[in-house]
């Protein structure tokens, strides 16, 4: 036979014929060829249009029916009128057992042809398809399906509806906090359809919007009637660092954290519990905004009322310290009802310098009601009332002139304080320190914590100060001096301090005494050092002074010579043994 072949287009080469065809190695028309060739290209432009009319019955990507033609051990054959069956795998069928042979089946048609030439078909798909036409169609009629909770995933719930998986939000589960979200799964609930993607083929469903639909007419029908002054029931639903929330049946209302104790609060669940039943007052209703705000100690009664009677002044209660500051500590009388201790209410005899050094946060303390101020809610109590005052009975036993042993407890710049009993202290001034030495600072006389013989020199119970002194334990040796250091008589002094109006000299018996410069001339024969410290020189009495306790010297020439220069007034009256501070412009010199 020669050879006829057809030329045609990519667009049309199974679905239409041309007049045109090769015939003999060359492009001829159909007319053109011979009476037998024309009839042969006849039948085979017939054939491909039976053909092409039957494809075009079958579109790839839609649902078609087929019969079950025969049944393997791994595939089911279906015809659906093509020129060939095609075959489904057994384990897309979900009720494999009631399948058999005959019966009409909805398939998916994946490709007219696959890459080995077959029908491509899926039961899986099909179902899969007719599936999600309900559900969009559930979707667009915001009917409500069921699902059930497969299982917890971040951010909530995979729910199976109608054997598609969809997406439950944790928020989309109650209009309350749900407390246990693993009681969950496992669960049958309905839902309804608030999201749905049709190329994602993602769906998102909410039971929280049936349930606020089934609240909407209960809801409507409690705000129109709400009133402020209203005493409600209600369930705490949520629980923050700042109120709670509190479920009015319908309606939600804030319970502030201030509105739930007239007492002190840290945090609200303190005082309530999740899911407490509870009564409250309205307080406020903003109808624009439809914000609720509730009560709970508005229902208890004020603890300020009647606070006379229960608290009178002077009676002892017990408290509890809630909070402390650097100049006392608040103590909770009852729920809402505060005293501060003053720091100086705390003790008789201690010296507090913070009340924490006495107390802490939760302690349970004894205290006495010293004053109520009912205007500006304040109530004054005491700590050290609640004992004796000890300075009442003390007076007689340290009455001046008594003597007693003490521990020095501290030491300051102008003395030291010696305890003599637990919580009794006096002060012993610098200038009681000692008879003969002029004391800079008593920690040339004292240590911390010694022992020490004090005499009581003057009792004050209104101000709580002892006098003491260490001196007086001892006799005054100053009666004695009068005659050993009388005007005139001459005595060796070693040199202990250098001024610029003289020097310091340790006499014998260790009591010290003054040179003015003037009166060192005689040892310096026109230089301007004359002497140091620690310098031994032969001295003469020129003046003594037993009250002002003063003894002033002069220094003898090695040639005898006197000197008759008189001494500067001032220089003379401001050297006092025993004083505090030096004479003024006599500070050390360097060579101390």
């Amino acid at each position: 036979m020669e050879e006829l072949t057809h030329s045609s287009s990519e667009e049309t080469k199974t679905t239409a014929w041309v007049d045109e065809v090769f015939f003999k190695g060359r492009k001829v028309k159909r007319s053109e060829l011979p009476e037998e060739k024309q009839r042969m290209t006849q039948e085979a432009q017939d054939l491909a249009n039976l053909y092409s009319k039957l494809v075009m019955e079958f579109r790839e990507g839609e649902i078609v029916q087929g019969k079950i033609v025969s049944i393997s051990d791994k595939e089911i054959s279906i015809d659906i009128g093509f020129k060939s069956e095609g075959t489904v795998a057994r384990d897309e069928f979900a009720n494999l057992a009631d399948v058999k042979i005959g019966d009409d089946v909805e398939v998916f048609l994946d490709r007219v042809e696959d890459h080995s030439g077959q029908l491509a078909l899926s039961k899986r798909k099909a179902d899969f398809m007719k599936t999600w036409e309900r559900i969009q169609s559930i979707h667009e009629k915001q009917d409500v399906t069921t699902g059930n909770i497969q299982r917890r995933i971040k951010g909530g719930f995979v729910v199976n509806v109608m054997g598609v998986e969809a997406f439950l939000p944790g928020s989309q589960i109650d209009v309350h906090p749900v407390r246990d979200f693993d009681a969950l799964v496992g669960r049958d609930m309905d839902f309804r359809i608030v999201k749905l993607n049709d190329a994602r083929k993602n769906i998102v469903v909410s039971r929280k919007v049936i349930i606020e639909e089934g609240l909407k007419g209960v809801r409507e029908k409690i705000l129109s009637e709400l009133q402020v002054g209203d005493v409600m029931e209600g369930t705490a639903k949520n629980i923050t660092d700042f109120g709670v929330f509190v479920d009015l049946g319908g309606v939600d209302g804030l319970l502030h954290i201030t509105d739930l104790s007239w007492g002190r609060v840290s945090h609200p669940s303190e005082v309530v519990q999740l899911d407490q039943k509870l009564t409250v007052k309205v307080l406020d209703y903003d109808r624009e905004r439809q914000r609720i705000s509730v009560g709970l100690k508005q229902l208890q009664a004020h603890p300020w009322d009647g606070v006379d009677d229960r608290y009178p002044v002077g009676a002892k209660v017990l408290g509890k310290v809630v909070s402390i500051a650097r100049y006392g500590a608040f103590v909770e009388l009852e729920k809402g009802l505060e005293g501060l201790v003053h720091i100086s209410e705390m003790s008789w005899t201690q010296h507090v310098k913070h009340p924490s050094a006495m107390l802490s946060v939760g302690d349970e303390i004894e205290v006495v009601i010293l004053n109520i101020d009912k205007e500006g809610r304040k109530i004054s109590l005491g700590m050290k009332q609640v004992d004796a005052d000890p300075w009442e009975n003390l007076e007689q036993k340290y009455a001046p002139g008594s003597r007693h042993t003490g521990k020095v407890r501290d030491l300051v710049p102008f003395g030291a304080f010696v305890e003599l009993e637990d919580g009794i202290d006096g002060l012993v001034h610098i200038s009681d320190l000692s008879w003969t030495k002029r004391v800079r600072h008593p920690g040339e006389i004292l240590q911390k914590g010694e022992e020490v013989e004090i005499v009581v020199l003057g009792f004050d119970r209104n101000e709580r100060r002892i006098a003491l002194g260490l001196k007086q334990a001892q006799s005054n040796p100053w009666d004695e001096f009068e005659s050993l250091y009388s005007v005139g008589s001459q005595t060796a002094g070693k040199v202990i301090r250098v001024m610029d109006k003289g020097v310091i000299v340790e006499l014998p018996r260790e009591v010290e005494g003054f040179v003015p410069a003037s009166q060192l001339k005689r040892l310096t024969k026109g230089s301007k050092q004359t002497v140091s410290v620690g310098d031994e020189i032969s001295l003469e009495v020129i003046e003594f002074d037993r009250e002002n306790k003063k003894i002033i010297l002069a220094a003898q020439s090695p040639d005898g010579v006197e000197n008759d220069e008189e001494i500067d007034s001032e220089t003379r009256d401001q050297y006092i043994v025993g004083s505090d501070s030096p004479p003024a412009g006599s500070e050390p010199t360097e060579t101390q």
